[in-house]
């Protein structure tokens, strides 16, 4: 999400700009600034090459003629930069891509349709004013997806942009590798293949002096790094207006990819038939869809029309055996009661592996959905004896509308967890820390039971002693102020016990008893506090004690009254 206030600001000041000029078509918008900000990013990227053959000592070769370049024409004058963008730059532009690429597919057909002159550079100069190339995050898909926002149907289409940081993190907890097949059947501007792209450059890179691994690849081989960009990264997507799919391939090519393999499919019906075809998929599907019954793949569950379900059954066609997939789902998914959704649960414990579950909290997809979701992660193949589960509570951004920054985030406890799920002196080190805590807090909850007791008298006492009794008002307080101490001492302990307890297992026989319903709260022991309740004696002897006050004052106002 974007979050930065200026960049948000220049963003509605482009929409604003490209709205009044004449393109009322929200899509165009977002298309035309796609490509403007593709080709800044072009620059930016000479840019780079020329300081690192600087720094290196070594002669710089351009990739693309400096004429074409954003840096040379956003000087001219604007009706002299329309016509050398519209006539060179975008001519150019069509025939960018490598010969038979998806960019060089959908980009043959693409309009330049900004007509004016002073929009173009007002335009401009705001792309030029976000500093994009100092920006530590992928730009292009947080202002996507903040144009999104602006579009009537945003929360049908934001779908198409899950939250970097869970891509970042699906990715790491499937670790895709050189020479594997990687996939996402319902792409949109290919957010998690750029991420699985970036992790294998990253995992093969040589650490800098800092300890900083570059997305060089430096320790990959000349057939891992032909591979990787050839063959290793597919992506499909049924955008029939070729806009996201120009997007996506942008976004591909901008991050290092020259040869983008996206292709314009429904990877749900008839027409796509690629079975085995993956080692690695990484995908949202869109939720809630409902398909023509008469266009679903025959392959599938032609009686079943969510998507939701269509595209796990999907996943598991286009695997290979022993492959690996990372995938979004609605909660209904898990725990669903329909035929068709303990088929698919069933399917994917007694056919296969299901690796894991991570419940996420209903706020991850807001501003568009308020939806609560989860993270499938299974093997194709292979026998599920065990499932790991993990209780996301927080994602490390707030869980409302406006997503900021937050200090609370489960996320790197999740890696942790997953990566050392199997090794026994980690699992045996937790354990004995939550006995640890578990003895250490138990006192303080035992004192604060007497506390809220002893509380809960004095307030009693207070309420019916006399204005003057000051010992019990000061008792109050002091009992009051050491109840705030015992909440201070128990909160940091209670919260490391409940992260703790995030991370557990769930046999394949307890799930299969419960009709295979992987909902994470169903099976995650919480021990709750114990609550302080009064004895109903006390309670008594209290309220026999307030109705004879209560009589003593009447008799006291009836003989003031009689005495008047």
């Amino acid at each position: 999400m974007l979050t930065d206030p200026e960049l948000r600001s220049k963003v509605d000041q482009i929409w604003d700009r490209l709205w009044s000029s004449g393109l009322s078509n929200p899509m165009d918008s977002i298309e035309q600034f796609s490509y403007l900000l593709f080709l800044k990013r072009l620059d930016d990227a000479e840019n780079q090459r020329e300081k690192q053959a600087k720094r290196r000592n070594q002669p710089f070769e351009t990739q693309i003629n400096p004429e074409l370049r954003w840096s040379h024409w956003i000087n001219f004058k604007a009706d002299q930069a329309l016509k050398h963008l519209r006539d060179r730059v975008f001519t150019w532009l069509r025939t960018a891509g490598t010969e038979g690429s998806s960019f060089e597919r959908y980009m043959q057909n693409a309009e330049f349709k900004i007509s004016k002159p002073a929009t173009l550079i007002e335009v401009c100069n705001l792309i030029d004013e976000m500093k994009i190339s100092e920006q530590n995050q992928d730009v292009q898909g947080d202002l996507y997806e903040y144009l999104l926002s602006k579009l009537n149907s945003a929360g049908r289409n934001g779908q198409f942009r899950t939250p970097r940081h869970i891509i970042r993190m699906m990715v790491q907890m499937v670790d895709p590798k050189p020479k594997e097949r990687i996939g996402d059947l319902a792409a949109g501007t290919c957010g998690f293949l750029v991420n699985a792209y970036e992790y294998i450059l990253e995992q093969h890179s040589e650490p800098d002096e800092k300890g900083k691994r570059q997305l060089i690849g430096d320790l990959l081989s000349d057939a891992e790094r032909e591979f990787l960009q050839t063959e290793a990264i597919t992506a499909y997507d049924n955008d029939s207006g070729m806009t996201m799919l120009r997007i996506g391939s942008m976004n591909l090519m901008l991050h290092g990819i020259k040869h983008p393999r996206f292709f314009y499919m429904d990877t749900l019906s008839k027409s796509f038939e690629d079975q085995k075809s993956l080692d690695v998929v990484l995908m949202n599907p869109p939720f809630k869809g409902k398909m023509d019954e008469s266009d679903i793949n025959p392959t599938l569950p032609t009686k079943c029309k969510k998507t939701e379900l269509l595209f796990l059954h999907l996943i598991l066609r286009v695997l290979d055996m022993g492959g690996r997939c990372a995938v979004i789902v609605p909660d209904g998914v898990l725990f669903g009661s329909s035929n068709q959704h303990q088929e698919i649960r069933k399917k994917l414990i007694e056919e296969n592996r299901l690796d894991g579950v991570v419940s996420m909290p209903s706020g991850v997809f807001k501003p568009y959905a308020g939806v609560s979701t989860a993270v499938l992660l299974f093997t194709r193949g292979g026998t599920t004896d065990k499932i790991w589960f993990y209780d996301m509570d927080h994602d490390g951004f707030s869980l409302d509308d406006k997503r900021q920054p937050v200090a609370e985030n489960d996320i790197p406890d999740i890696l942790t967890c997953w990566n050392n799920r199997f090794d026994a002196d980690f699992t045996m080190r937790k354990a004995e820390r939550l006995t640890e805590l578990k003895l250490e807090i138990a006192p303080l909850k035992a004192e604060r039971l007497i506390m809220h007791k002893e509380i809960n008298r004095l307030t009693f006492e207070n309420a019916v002693a006399p204005a003057d009794d000051e010992p019990t008002r000061l008792a109050l307080e002091t009992d009051k102020q050491r109840l705030a101490q015992l909440h201070e001492q128990i909160a940091p302990l209670q919260a490391e016990i409940n992260q703790l307890n995030r991370q557990f297992w769930v046999t394949k026989a307890q799930v299969k008893a419960n009709k295979y319903d992987l909902s994470a709260s169903r099976y995650r022991q919480i021990e709750q506090d114990e609550p302080f309740y009064e004895s109903p004696q006390v309670t008594m002897e209290r309220l026999l004690k307030l109705e004879n006050l209560m009589e003593a004052e009447v008799q006291e106002l009836m003989q003031c009254i009689g005495a008047e």
